[in-house]
C-alpha cells in the first residue's frame, strides 16, 4: 500500500506500517491538525475501508502522539460522519447506506447550483481554460487501477472547480465533507458498472462546460441537475444491491 499523502505539516517523516496501512511520525506541536487530516486522508484515500475498526492506542504509538490529539480526531471525523463510535464496541470507518447517499446527493446539488450560479455572474477565460484542461485529462483511457484513481482524483477536481470558482468559501467547506461521504460510498459499493458510468460522466461533463462557456445558467443548471442524479442513481443501485 502507497504512503499517505498529507498536507505540508513540515513533520520529519519515518514511515510506520500499521496493519498494512503506512502513517507518519508527526511533530506534537502540530498533532492536533495533522492527525485529523492524516486519518481523514486515510478513510478519503480508501487506506482506511469502511467498516474498517480504529484501534486508538496504536493509532497513537504509530503516529507517534499521545491519546488525546487521537481522540480529538476521531470526534472531529465523527462529527463529520466519516467514522462512527459505538459504546462498547469501538470506533470504525463509516459505512453509507444508499439512503444516505441520496441524501448526501441531494444536498450535493444544492451546493453546485448555488455554486454554478454564482460563478456564470464571474466567469473569467482562465477559469474555462482550467475547465478544458480538466475535460481533456478526463478523456485518458483508463487501463490500470492507477489510472482510474487518477481519473477519480481528475473528477474531484472538475466539481471542485465548479465549487472554489463560486468563491465561496464556506460552500467550499461545506462541499469537501460531502465528498468525502461519497468516496467513502463508492468505495464500499465496488461500483461494477464504473466503465458505463465514466462514458456517461465525459458527455455530461462536456455539456457543463459548453453551457458555462455560453454563460448559459438554466442550460447549466440542467445539465448538473441530470449529471449529480445520474451518479447518485448508479451509486445507489450499488449499494442496495450490497444490502440485500
Amino acid at each position: 500500500m502507497p504512503h499517505l499523502k498529507y498536507f505540508d505539516l513540515h513533520e520529519a517523516a519515518t514511515a510506520l506500517s500499521c496493519n498494512g496501512m503506512e502513517l507518519t511520525r508527526l511533530k506534537r506541536e502540530r498533532a492536533m491538525d495533522a492527525v485529523y487530516q492524516a486519518l481523514r486522508q486515510a478513510i478519503v484515500g480508501s487506506q482506511m475501508k469502511p467498516g474498517e475498526r480504529l484501534n486508538v492506542d496504536e493509532l497513537a504509538g504509530k503516529l507517534g502522539v499521545s491519546l488525546t490529539p487521537i481522540r480529538h480526531a476521531i470526534q472531529q471525523l465523527s462529527t463529520e460522519g466519516l467514522v462512527e463510535i459505538r459504546p462498547r464496541s469501538g470506533t470504525f470507518v463509516a459505512n453509507l447506506s444508499a439512503r444516505d447517499v441520496a441524501e448526501t446527493f441531494d444536498i450535493r446539488f444544492a451546493l453546485e447550483r448555488l455554486a454554478a450560479e454564482r460563478t456564470v455572474e464571474q466567469l473569467t477565460p482562465l477559469i474555462i481554460k482550467k475547465f478544458r484542461d480538466l475535460l481533456k485529462a478526463l478523456r485518458r483511457p483508463v487501463r490500470t487501477a492507477a489510472d482510474r484513481e487518477q481519473h477519480e482524483a481528475d473528477n474531484a477536481d472538475f466539481h471542485r472547480l465548479l465549487i472554489e470558482a463560486s468563491g465561496n468559501r464556506r460552500l467550499v467547506e461545506m462541499y469537501e465533507t460531502l465528498n468525502a461521504h461519497i468516496r467513502i460510498a463508492r468505495i464500499h459499493a465496488g461500483e461494477e458498472n464504473w466503465p458505463a458510468r465514466a462514458h456517461d460522466e465525459e458527455q455530461e461533463h462536456e455539456a457543463i462546460v459548453r453551457a458555462l462557456e455560453d454563460r448559459d445558467a438554466a442550460v447549466l443548471l440542467d445539465a448538473l441537475r441530470r449529471h449529480i442524479f445520474r451518479a447518485r442513481d448508479s451509486l445507489m443501485a450499488s449499494l442496495t444491491s450490497l444490502e440485500s
